[in-house]
């Protein structure tokens, strides 16, 4: 690449800076070169220069000619946005009538397998300029109880994921709503009141249609009220909606619509006992995809049965069918997901977890406690897409997209971790103070801190890196290694004898500016301790800074005192 055009690499992005913000900054544009050309950081310090002044040309430009200046790039940046990334286009999509839903069930948090049709659908809504709904399908208080704080939790992992809805409902504040439609089912005969139980459920399994089933619309509509005015009690009397009782699927025949749940016992968490007889999944799902104009329904192909039991009601109406796209299952390889796993191990464990947001865990908050970005998971999701089959994700590969995105905006720090006798703390044995001019990152030289130590200061160092004779501390200077005192000789500062010597770089903290850091490392169930110190420029970071110990990993802060960290990755 020739000097002219590293410029003109510079210059766009710097344009490309300006337009999104106002005004190009500096760290920004040097961030963004170096994610962009990483063979050009060895020449960091002589670049930042050019930099420096192409912001200050690019800053002195009036709108238009900055537009110029970025037409290619800016007209390149519309097109990958209208794309998407690597989405196949939507079947039966028009421009601006697409209407997608991410429908959570709020019993618990979010984890990155219920993330992808978020992210999906937020994405192929923005596609094609339509609108994406956010729906809490929560019609079921007894086996699958939501959780009050979960609404406002699963909204803030969107949020934080970067997912925007136009619209939001509630089911359980949709009952009238639900009643109506059932009410208008019952007179086109479409649906039926079973009062049979086990008996019906015997019949229906050989094929054979229960006695209630033929029953006129009259009868039906006034055993409904009966349910509604709690007459019948739990068990007693439910809602089918009418099939085929010789389906080949035992569980799509005259499949339950509502039944009757005791909310006396099992209060709602928003409408606590106000209503008894409740809508089940299938029946919700289909009134409401309908009601709000859904047009294109994007989950797992766990939903493919599902799907043929909602039809049924789509037809009985006459309303016209969404389109359904069915893709594999995605897990996350080890992390827990499971939801039920989660609750049942937090329940027999109190204390030993963090958390919903465990960064054991595979939720969202989970990964979000840990550092990975939200970017990083979005990369990941758009890569799989809709493919149909199920895919494993493994740990390596979201690491791997987190760390080309978290890799330019973490700073960089000196950490030795002491526990299990992998750091010593020796004594420097030097005439003079040297100061150290240590950048924060490669890219961005020009911000440093500057380390100050003395002949008889200690310092921390890995115990495994002073087994050489001699060593290099990082940005300091040269050392003769002396164990059987504990001290560290100093033997000049140049760099040219270090390399003909091939002296080890090392990380170093000086003791009297440390701050005593523990590290927690997830590993499966496990966490981990590392225990060390850390420099103190640590001190200026706050809770959820994402910093990389060098030679460590990517950690971010999790507590500030005692300073607490999460290790990301390496």
């Amino acid at each position: 690449m020739s000097e002219r055009e590293i410029e003109d690499l510079i210059k766009a992005l710097a344009a490309k800076n300006a337009l999104q913000y106002g005004k190009a900054q500096v760290n920004s544009v040097m961030s963004a070169l170096m994610a962009e050309r990483p063979d050009l950081r060895q020449r960091a310090r002589e670049i930042v220069q050019l930099v420096k002044n192409v912001v200050e040309y690019i800053n002195s430009l009036p709108p238009d000619k900055l537009r110029e200046v970025y037409k290619g790039e800016l007209e390149e940046a519309r097109r990958q946005e209208r794309q998407v990334k690597q989405l196949p286009p939507l079947p039966n999509a028009k421009e601006g009538a697409v209407v997608t839903r991410f429908a959570p069930n709020p019993d618990f948090v979010i984890h990155i397998g219920n993330a992808r049709p978020a992210i999906l659908s937020y994405e192929y809504a923005r596609m094609y300029r339509g609108k994406m709904i956010l729906r809490f399908e929560d019609t079921d208080p007894r086996t699958k109880t939501p959780m009050k704080e979960a609404y406002e939790m699963i909204k803030e992992d969107l949020r934080w994921l970067g997912v925007k809805w136009d619209e939001e409902y509630i089911q359980s504040l949709r009952m009238e709503h639900f009643y109506d439609v059932m009410r208008e089912a019952l007179k086109r005969g479409c649906a039926y009141v079973d009062l049979g139980g086990d008996e019906s459920k015997a019949l229906i399994s050989k094929g054979i249609e229960p006695p209630y089933r033929s029953k006129e619309p009259e009868w039906q509509l006034e055993q409904f009220d009966r349910m509604l005015a709690n007459y019948y009690k739990e068990g007693e009397a439910v809602i089918r909606f009418k099939t085929d009782v010789r389906h080949p699927n035992p569980s799509i025949r005259d499949w339950v619509a509502m039944r009757i749940i005791d909310t006396s016992k099992y209060p709602h968490p928003l409408v606590g006992d106000k209503y008894v007889v409740w809508p089940t999944y299938n029946f919700a799902v289909s009134v409401d995809d309908y009601s709000m104009g859904i047009t294109h329904v994007l989950r797992g192909k766990e939903h493919q049965v599902n799907t043929e039991k909602q039809l049924y009601v789509y037809r009985c109406f006459g309303w016209e069918e969404p389109t359904f796209i069915h893709f594999g299952r995605l897990k996350l390889e080890g992390f827990i997901m499971s939801k039920s796993y989660i609750k049942k191990i937090m329940g027999e464990n109190p204390g030993e977890f963090m958390g919903l947001d465990d960064p054991r865990f595979g939720t969202i908050a989970g990964l979000r406690r840990r550092g990975v970005l939200p970017e990083a998971i979005r990369d990941v999701i758009l890569d799989v897409g809709v493919k149909p089959g199920d895919a494993k994700l493994s740990w390596k590969n979201l690491a791997a997209a987190n760390r080309k995105r978290v890799d330019p905006i973490a700073d960089r720090l000196m950490f030795v971790e002491t526990s299990g006798g992998q750091g010593l703390k020796m004594r420097l044995e030097q005439e003079d103070c040297i100061t150290a001019s240590i950048p924060f990152h490669p890219n961005t030289p020009e911000r440093t801190r500057s380390i100050t130590v003395c002949g008889g200061d200690e310092v921390y160092v890995p115990a495994a890196d002073v087994k050489a004779k001699e060593v290099r501390l990082a940005e300091l200077g040269n050392y003769e290694v002396d164990l059987e005192s504990g001290k560290l000789v100093y033997m000049g500062s140049s760099v040219d004898e270090a390399r003909a010597k091939g002296l080890k770089i090392i990380q170093w903290v000086p003791a009297k500016d440390s701050v005593s850091a523990v590290v927690l490392e997830p590993r499966e169930l496990k966490l981990v301790r590392h225990e060390g110190y850390v420099e103190g420029a640590v001190a200026r970071y706050d809770k959820g800074a994402r910093l990389q110990f060098i030679r460590f990993g990517f950690v971010i802060i999790d507590r500030k005192d005692p300073l607490t960290l999460i290790f990301t990755h390496e």
